[in-house]
Formats: structure tokens, C-alpha cells, sequence
């Protein structure tokens, strides 16, 4: 029975991780129709501001702080990951809507572009990109704004961007000729984070052993399933968000700004992905492939729940994380040692993560076939599609 307690939690404390990492996806997912592949980079970015939150903190004046810097980059990382994620909304999505497989491709393409940035981002090249994403953004608000009405508008655009993109580039080569600033502030090597005294040793509870970081997270997922369910259901924006998803042209009609929703859901759904990599970096070391673990859980959660359901997405992450935790540990042959010879072989051989991942993947598919909505399939008129 304590084996069990104790795989049960195991799998509990990775499927809390699941969700949170699922939630920001449902949001956007869910509400906007949107298939965005770089959600796990937006974790990735939100991991990576942890640990610098964790050096800055280390030493110096606010060194004070460094028991809570946990709970400081929570809403840092939320911040940092919802501004990535509404500048490339505004760049690169707002252009796609509508169009799944150009978003789906695009999104793809940005996530490399941020993994490999992460890699070899230094100061000059963050100044130089800075300057060139304001110039991209603001650069046409000086301009006649008949200018952008035209047939050669795109073209305008796109040479606005060039020249920006030029300048920017320009400033980061000139700058890069200064050793201090051309230092890369990462690597391609994964970071360690080291948990704050108070979120180490563990908690016996009866009979099962519970470590603190694990507990941390699962109250971390709970608060954010609370918040983002209130916002959803009983703030002014939620339900403009919700009325936006449900009728988008006869929103847009009775003056509910459909562009500045589209804004908030994006910035709402990557700043939560950016809390879901502050609780990654409790969980083990971290690096710039990070989001590539979790992108597929990530949709499979959203699909197997339900498309825009929150407790079809808590539900199936849970579902998917205890299952594929005592499957790929290994677990169920300690549960139950006296299975018969057959079915141990079988578990024997997908006791690993990869083969656990495959057979969790192949029964989602087989339950697709019969529930195509997921858990909680949508009811009534169906949003704009």
C-alpha cells in the first residue's frame, strides 16, 4: 500500500507539471484555435528567467531575498513569457488566423528561432534585436496611415521589417566588437536551479513520503487552475474573451475589441506557460531543447480533455502523468509483483520514458476513435472556425 501512496504521488506531482504546461495551451488552443508550436519554448523562456532571477539574487544588496526567489519569478517569468508570446502574436499570428497549417509551420520556425537564441543570446545581440523589433513595430505609427491602406501595403511592411531587421543587425556587429557585450549569456549546456532550504527534504504524511518541491507544485497548479478559472468566468475581459470564442463577428459588432481579446488570450496562455517552466526547474536541470519535451504531452492533454475544457485539460494531464509515471518507472511490477509472466514482460518492456510516452500515445488514439471530442467534447453552436 505505501508503494502505491508513493507512485501515486509521484505520478500526481508530474501531472500537476502537465497541466500547468497544458494550461496556457488550452488557452490558446482552446479559445483562439490557434496551434502554436512554440508553447514549450515559452516555458523554456520562463525556466531560463528563474535562474537568472537565481544568480541576481545570490549576491549583492538584495541578497536578502534569496529564499523567496521562487515566488519572485513566478510572476517575472509570467511576464517575460506573456511578452514573447504577445510580440509574436502581434508579428507573426495575427497575420494567420484562420490558417492553421501556415500558423502551425510558422510557430514551428519561431520555436527553433528561440531555442537557438537562448543558445547564443549575448548583449550586443539583445540590444540590436530590441531596437530592431520597436523600429519593425513603431516605425509605421509616424507614417500616413493612408500608406498602409494601399494595394502595396505588404510590400511596405516588408521592407519596414527589412530595414529594421538591417539596423538592428548593424548595431549588434558594432557593438559585438566589445568583448564585455558579446559574451553569450547561456550555452547550449543545461542550467541547474537550486531549490530555495525551505523547498527541500521531504514530508511524511501516514505512511508516504512527499517532497516539498512536489508539494509546491501541485498547490502552484491549483492556484492557477483557481485564477485562470475566476478570470475566465467572472472577470470583465473572460468574458469578452469567452463571448469573442463563442461569436467572434457579432462581438466585434456590439464593440468588443476582437484584436485586443485575441492579444490578452495569447498573452494570458504563454505567460502561463512561462509559470509552467518556473515549476519545471524544481523538477531536474533545464536547457534550450526543454520545450520539445513537453509541446506533444501538451496537445495530447488539450485534445484528450477537450478542446477549451479546463477539466477536461486537469483531468487528462492528471490521467496521462500518473500513467505514464508508473509505466515508465517501472512501478507497476512493485505494485503488483505477482502479475502473470505475459503482461510482465509487456510492462517490462515499456519501462522506460520513451516506451511509456509511445503506449500512453497509442491508447489516446485508441480512445479518439470512440470519444473524437476528447473528454468533454463542446456542446451547442460551435465557434467561428
Amino acid at each position: 500500500m505505501n508503494l502505491f501512496l508513493d507512485t501515486l504521488f509521484n505520478g500526481l506531482a508530474i501531472g500537476s507539471v502537465l497541466v500547468l504546461a497544458a494550461l496556457g495551451l488550452a488557452v490558446v488552443f482552446g479559445l483562439m484555435g490557434v496551434i502554436n508550436m512554440a508553447h514549450g519554448e515559452l516555458m523554456m523562456l520562463g525556466a531560463y528567467t528563474t535562474f537568472v532571477v537565481q544568480n541576481l539574487l545570490k549576491t549583492g544588496p538584495l541578497e536578502g531575498l534569496f529564499p523567496i526567489y521562487i515566488l519572485i519569478s513566478i510572476p517575472l517569468a509570467f511576464l517575460v513569457s506573456g511578452l514573447a508570446g504577445l510580440l509574436l502574436e502581434a508579428t507573426v499570428i495575427r497575420r494567420l488566423y484562420g490558417r492553421p497549417l501556415e500558423t502551425l509551420l510558422a510557430t514551428w520556425g519561431v520555436s527553433l528561432i528561440l531555442q537557438q537564441f537562448v543558445r547564443s543570446v549575448s548583449t550586443a545581440f539583445a540590444i540590436g534585436l530590441l531596437l530592431s523589433v520597436a523600429l519593425g513595430l513603431f516605425v509605421p505609427r509616424f507614417l500616413p496611415s493612408h500608406w498602409w491602406q494601399q494595394r502595396w501595403a505588404p510590400l511596405l511592411n516588408f521592407v519596414n521589417w527589412l530595414l529594421a531587421a538591417a539596423i538592428g543587425i548593424g548595431l549588434a556587429a558594432s557593438l559585438g566588437s566589445v568583448r564585455v557585450l558579446d559574451q553569450a549569456w547561456f550555452s547550449a549546456r543545461n542550467i541547474d536551479v537550486t531549490a530555495p532550504q525551505w523547498l527541500r527534504g521531504s514530508i511524511d504524511i501516514g505512511s508516504v513520503n512527499m517532497p516539498v518541491a512536489r508539494l509546491f507544485i501541485i498547490g502552484l497548479t491549483i492556484i492557477a487552475l483557481v485564477s485562470v478559472n475566476w478570470f475566465l468566468q467572472k472577470s470583465v475581459w473572460g468574458i469578452r474573451i469567452r463571448a469573442v470564442t463563442q461569436n467572434r463577428s457579432m462581438s466585434n459588432c456590439l464593440g468588443i475589441p476582437t484584436e485586443t481579446v485575441d492579444a490578452l488570450t495569447f498573452l494570458v496562455g504563454s505567460g502561463l506557460a512561462g509559470v509552467a517552466g518556473v515549476a519545471v526547474t524544481l523538477l531536474g536541470s533545464v536547457g534550450p531543447n526543454l520545450g520539445g519535451n513537453y509541446i506533444v504531452d501538451c496537445f495530447m492533454v488539450v485534445v484528450l480533455g477537450g478542446v477549451g475544457k479546463l477539466l477536461g485539460t486537469v483531468l487528462a494531464a492528471l490521467g496521462i502523468g500518473v500513467l505514464s509515471y508508473v509505466l515508465g518507472s517501472g512501478s507497476l511490477l512493485l505494485v503488483w509483483p505477482t502479475m502473470p509472466a505475459a503482461l510482465n514482460e509487456l510492462i517490462t518492456f515499456f519501462a522506460t520514458t520513451s516506451m511509456a510516452k509511445v503506449l500512453v500515445f497509442a491508447l489516446i488514439v485508441v480512445f479518439l476513435q470512440f470519444r473524437p471530442a476528447g473528454l468533454f467534447p463542446p456542446r451547442g453552436r460551435m465557434v467561428e472556425v
